[in-house]
């Protein structure tokens, strides 16, 4: 299940494409998946997904996965960076950026802590 940091995630812009991420994420067994709004803090995207796999092959094949059913949905244009070394990959789908990480990885950058504020609360994925 994924944490909603900041307000605003169930007022999406784009929930199908985010919804779409989440679901991939939680099929592939992603772990400490993390949901951001970015909407008023950065014109990068609306959504920023943090998610961990258990090692740098987990991370790949999330990643992978992940781009595939992009792809089959038609979010075929999508840019990835960090392959084939699988420490932090990023997917860049437009209005949603996708972030995976080894866990070591992710602590040392904390990407939620520098993007968000307050405490995180459940984000509901229907």
């Amino acid at each position: 299940m994924a944490a909603h940091l900041g307000a605003g995630a169930a007022n999406a812009a784009h929930p199908a494409l985010l919804h779409l991420i989440l679901d991939v994420l939680d099929d592939n067994k992603a772990e400490d998946t993390v949901v951001i709004d970015l909407r008023g803090k950065s014109a990068l995207a609306d959504e920023m997904v943090i998610a961990s796999g258990r090692a740098t092959r987990h991370v790949g094949a999330i990643a992978d996965k992940l781009v595939e059913e992009l792809k089959n949905a038609g979010h075929g244009k999508v840019k990835v960076e960090g392959l084939p070394h699988c420490d932090w990959v990023l997917i860049d789908c437009g209005d949603v950026i996708v972030h995976l990480f080894r866990p070591e990885v992710r602590a040392f950058y904390n990407l939620e802590k520098m993007w968000s504020a307050g405490r995180p609360t459940e984000l509901p994925l229907s």
